[in-house]
């Protein structure tokens, strides 16, 4: 039984539970000025906060806050007892406990560090990058800016802000296939189109078809539904409702003149009829177009091969065209599909004193790319090599900048050329991946020096003895992000298994992006405090592969989480 324990992947949220459930046993007692003491029952989170600052995790790993204590047990004195089972904390996912006191902040709970880097890199970290269990159904990421309205959207035509939910619609597929969903993407795009090129600068793979495709039969079926749905409105109830002189005004009767005969569906019977939560109560009645029934019959084509029972579709738009795609989320509704669906809404994307399309505003930044590079690297910056390197730390910057944002605010760009691009400072996704390429870099001179004879090939991570990682920036990288990084991504899928949401979702998109921004802040700042590849000298040999062991489990790290943001690693600057 020890024996599974061990292997079990270390957790941060089954470790904060068993150290509430032993600090308040079955229950606690508040003691009050009144006869007698309230019964109640803490909620663990918080009972129990993770350290994360370098200054507190000098002295302790977790806290139990005084005020805490104070509504546990009288005067804060925790019992020996309670104490006992709080340093004896063991089982499956658990940090192990090596000591603890109670100071004037609290009870402080120090983990057995030695012991927590020997279960997360000596046998490898792979069951810490990636969630702690996997995900059933369907998820269609539907992005309206990609539907023709009703040509094929080209680069000069998309604005920040649709490429914004875009970027965004390809990174939820990576995060959601991470989980186990199964994921498609719509609309489905001509091959040869000017806009699969531009996805494919930032490593977007979005379906295509060939140019003489159509999907005719099935839009052709969508009209035929909607024209026998219950929820189409007939001439006669339109005439009754605008004999009434409520509240159209003269555009909404000038638009109906317009549409004499024309197919409408009344979406405000859609959600009420239906029991439908969070839409616009005036969408009211809406006219069928052409590229309404291209976009719906496209939801069909996206859905068709989903062999699940949960399908959702989750519609990222940005929130101009929020109104617009509820409507469209309706028609779908009406025409027949029951799929649950979700709208993850985006902000604005805002550049003050100047108006770029998505294509002006990439080019802006390969531009300052180039530029940057050639400043730091001179020379060298020429051949294919050299233009596929500045091609991905374009589409780190773009994306660390459209993506590091709470999904529903704002973001404002500078695209002042004058402000360049730097590697040193902690600016987005440059500083990500320069930081991703020090640990190949690192690696490579460990190589060169084992090929020399200087050091001896890296022994097995039982042979090692990880007492020796005991500067603070090592448990820190461990502390803080490796450890966590599993349950961050156990939240992303969270959201969309709520029942009985509203229309909106609202998912942590930017954590990722946060993620990897204070990693690399973290890791910078051990590396260049602490040099890794010591003297070859026999004695320092242990700790220098206890080091290797963690930067090869972080630079793993790495690559997984740019992974989720489709970039690969660069291993070479």
């Amino acid at each position: 039984m020890e024996d599974t324990e061990e292997l079990s992947p270390l957790r941060i949220t089954p470790t904060v539970r068993a150290l509430s459930s032993a600090l308040r046993g079955k229950r606690g007692r508040v003691h009050g000025p009144g006869d007698g003491d309230r019964v109640l029952f803490p909620e663990p989170e918080k009972l129990w906060f993770k350290e994360s600052s370098a200054k507190n995790l000098r002295n302790r790993d977790f806290l139990s806050p005084t005020t805490m204590l104070n509504t546990l047990y009288a005067d804060g004195q925790v019992p020996p007892a309670v104490m006992s089972r709080v340093l004896s904390l063991h089982g499956s996912g658990i940090l192990p406990v090596a000591g603890g006191e109670v100071m004037g902040e609290g009870l402080r709970v120090r983990v057995d560090r030695a012991a927590a880097f020997r279960a997360v890199l000596a046998g490898g970290a792979t069951e810490y990058l990636k969630p702690s269990s996997q995900k059933q159904g369907c998820v269609v990421l539907n992005c309206p800016a990609l539907h023709p309205k009703p040509n094929t959207p080209t680069p000069e035509t998309l604005s920040l802000g649709q490429l914004r939910t875009i970027l965004l619609a390809d990174h939820m597929g990576a995060l959601l296939r991470r989980q186990g969903f199964a994921v498609s993407y719509c609309p489905t795009l001509p091959e040869d189109s000017d806009i699969i090129t531009f996805l494919r600068d930032f490593g977007i793979d979005w379906p295509t078809a060939p140019a003489n495709w159509t999907n005719e039969e099935r839009e052709e079926k969508v009209q035929e539904v909607l024209e026998n749905s219950p929820y189409r409105e007939r001439e006669t109830e339109r005439g009754r409702r605008t004999s009434g002189g409520g509240g159209g005004g003269g555009g909404r009767k000038a638009e109906e003149g317009e549409n004499e005969g024309a197919l409408r569906v009344n979406l405000k019977r859609v959600f009420q009829e239906e029991g439908l939560l969070g839409y616009d109560p005036s969408l009211g009645t809406c006219t069928v177009h052409r590229d309404s029934v291209s976009h719906l019959a496209q939801l069909d084509l996206s859905t068709a091969d989903c062999t699940v029972a949960m399908v959702t579709a989750l519609h990222v738009t940005s929130c101009q065209d929020e109104f617009r795609q509820q409507q469209i989320a309706m028609l779908w509704r009406a025409s027949g599909a029951t799929h649950t669906q979700r709208h993850l809404v985006c902000g604005p994307v805002k550049t003050p004193g100047s108006h770029l399309t998505a294509a002006q505003y990439l080019q802006l930044r390969r531009g300052q790319m180039k530029e940057a590079s050639e400043m730091k690297y001179g020379d060298r910056v020429e051949g294919q090599t050299w233009d596929d390197i500045i091609k991905v730390m374009t589409s780190a910057m773009v994306r660390f900048e459209l993506l590091s944002t709470v999904h529903t605010s704002p973001v404002t760009l500078d695209i002042q050329r004058e402000g360049g691009v730097s590697t040193k400072g902690p600016r987005g996704g440059v500083f990500v991946m320069y930081n991703c390429a020090r640990l190949h870099t690192l690696f490579d001179s460990y190589e060169r020096g084992v090929e020399k004879g200087l050091y001896p090939e890296i022994p097995e991570g039982s042979q090692l003895d990880f007492s020796a990682l005991k500067e603070e920036g090592e448990w820190l990288l461990l502390f803080n992000y490796l450890i966590p990084f599993s349950e961050l991504l156990d939240q992303s899928g969270q959201a969309l298994d709520c029942e009985g949401g509203g229309a909106r979702v609202n998912i942590k998109t930017e954590q990722i992006c946060k993620f990897l921004v204070s990693l690399s802040k973290d890791f910078s700042s051990y590396y260049n405090r602490v040099h890794v590849l010591g003297e070859p000298l026999p004695h320092l040999f242990n700790q220098m592969f206890c080091r290797l062991y963690l930067l090869r489990a972080l630079r793993e790290l790495y690559h997984s989480a740019l992974d989720i943001l489709n970039l690969p690693p660069i291993r070479q600057l």
